[in-house]
C-alpha cells in the first residue's frame, strides 16, 4: 500500500486533502498490522487504510486480495468463501465495501472522456424471483423480478462509460444517458443500438434542444415547447427480424442525422464499417463470465438489487484496470525474450481499457484497485 497518498481527512483543517510531504502527517501508532498518522496541522489521526478497500479489514491482507479477485472474476459468495477459506457471512460484508471504492475509482477517472462512438444495449437477469412469480406488492415495490443492466460501450478504447441497473423503462434509459453525458467531454458522439424506443426518446430528452414555437395571433396561450435533435446527434439502430427465435433478417435505420452524418461517422472509425452493435454485445458476454449472477439458467442470481450493483461494479473497475484485452494489445516493436528461451518471446503489450483510453499508463494490480486512494472531489481537475 502507497502511504505517501495518505491525507488529513478533517475538512476543517488547512492541510485537507493534500498528500506527500505537504500533508504534514507523522507515526502516531500501529492497529491492526496497519500504521496510523497524526496531522501536525489538526492533530487529527488517520489510518493508512482510510479512503481504500482495506479500510476495516481484519482478514490477512494476502487472503483478502485473492478473495476480491475471485468475486471480480464472477465467483459466487458461498465458492470464494469456500476457495479462501473464510466464513461467507465475511465475505458477504466484503462486497459493498468494494463495491462503493471501485465506484469512487471509477467516478474519478470517468470524467471528460472523449467518445467518438458509443453502442446502447441492455442485459437481462433477475432479481430474487422471476417477474411471473411476484405478487402484486412485490409487483408494486419494483424491487424483484425481471432487471436489466442498461449500458453504454465504447467500441473504440472498450471502455464502459456508463450503466445503470433497473426495469426496461424509459426512467433508467434516461439514467445511462444522463450519465453517459456527465462523464463525457461534451462531444456528442455516434450512436448505435437495438430497436429499443427507449434509447431515441433518452438521447432526445438529454442532447436534444428546447424550442418554443411562435404564437399565431395576439391572443391566447403560447403554443407547448418541443425537443429537437441538435445537428450533430447521429443516432441509427440495428433492426433484427426474428423467427422462432433466429434472426433472419437485419437492417439498419437511421433516427437522428442524414445518411451523409452516418457515412462520415463510419469514414472516420477504425472499427466500424457498417451500423452495428457488435461491440457492446460481445462485451454482453465479458459481462456474463464475470458476473455468475448475469448467468442464464442458473441458481446463483441475486437476491438484493444492491448486491447485484455492488458485485457488478466490482468486475467493472476490475475490468478497466486489472484485465488486459486482448483486442487492445499492441505488437511490440521486437520480440522480447522471457524465461522460456527463444521459442517464447514476448510479441505484444497487453493493454487495459483503461489505458487505451489514456487514464493510465500500466497495468493495475489487485493490490494498486484496492488501495488506490481518490481525492477529495474538492481537489479534482
Amino acid at each position: 500500500m502507497d502511504y505517501t497518498t495518505c491525507y488529513c481527512r478533517s475538512q476543517q483543517c488547512s492541510m485537507f486533502g493534500k498528500t506527500g510531504s505537504s500533508a504534514q502527517l507523522k507515526l502516531h501508532d500501529w492497529q491492526h498490522g496497519q500504521p496510523r498518522f497524526r496531522c501536525q496541522a489538526c492533530g487529527f489521526i488517520i489510518s493508512a487504510s482510510s479512503g481504500t478497500a482495506y479500510a476495516g479489514i481484519r482478514t490477512d491482507l494476502e487472503i483478502y486480495r485473492r478473495g476480491t479477485k475471485a468475486l471480480a472474476e464472477g465467483l459466487s459468495i458461498r465458492a470464494t468463501s469456500r476457495l479462501i477459506e473464510v466464513d461467507k457471512d465475511t465475505v458477504n460484508h466484503w462486497l459493498p465495501t468494494l463495491g462503493l471504492h471501485s465506484q469512487g475509482v471509477m467516478n474519478y477517472f470517468f470524467r471528460n472522456l472523449h467518445l467518438e462512438e458509443c453502442q446502447l444495449d441492455e442485459l437481462w437477469t433477475f432479481i430474487y424471483k422471476k417477474e411471473k412469480q411476484l405478487t402484486a406488492l412485490e409487483k408494486i415495490a419494483e424491487m424483484y423480478g425481471d432487471a436489466w443492466v442498461w449500458i453504454a460501450f465504447s467500441p473504440l478504447c472498450k471502455i464502459i462509460p456508463a450503466w445503470v441497473v433497473g426495469k426496461r423503462t424509459l426512467s433508467h434509459a434516461r439514467r445511462l444517458v444522463f450519465r453517459l453525458k456527465s462523464a463525457s467531454d461534451g462531444q456528442i458522439p455516434f450512436f448505435t443500438s437495438d430497436e429499443l424506443p427507449h434509447y431515441a426518446d433518452a438521447l432526445l430528452e438529454v442532447y436534444g434542444e428546447q424550442v418554443q414555437p411562435l404564437r399565431k395571433g395576439t391572443r391566447g396561450r403560447f403554443p407547448k415547447s418541443y425537443r429537437v435533435p441538435p445537428p450533430d446527434l447521429c443516432y441509427a439502430v440495428v433492426v433484427k427480424k426474428r423467427e422462432k427465435g433466429r434472426v433472419v433478417e437485419v437492417s439498419t435505420r437511421i433516427v437522428y442525422g442524414t445518411a451523409q452524418q452516418v457515412e462520415a461517422a463510419l469514414e472516420a472509425s477504425p472499427v466500424s464499417q457498417t451500423i452495428n452493435t457488435y461491440g457492446v454485445e460481445r462485451n454482453n458476454l465479458t459481462i456474463r463470465q464475470h458476473s455468475r449472477r448475469m448467468g442464464r439458467k442458473v441458481n446463483a442470481f441475486s437476491k438484493d438489487p444492491d448486491y447485484l450493483e455492488h458485485q457488478l461494479t466490482l468486475a467493472f473497475a476490475y475490468y478497466h484496470f486489472v484485465i488486459p484485452h486482448r483486442g487492445l494489445r499492441q505488437r511490440l516493436p521486437h520480440p522480447m525474450p522471457t524465461k522460456g528461451g527463444k521459442s517464447s518471446c514476448k510479441k505484444w503489450k497487453p493493454v487495459t481499457p483503461a489505458m487505451a483510453a489514456g487514464l493510465t499508463d500500466h497495468v493495475w494490480t489487485m493490490d494498486e484497485l484496492l488501495s488506490f486512494r481518490v481525492p477529495p472531489k474538492s481537489l479534482w481537475k
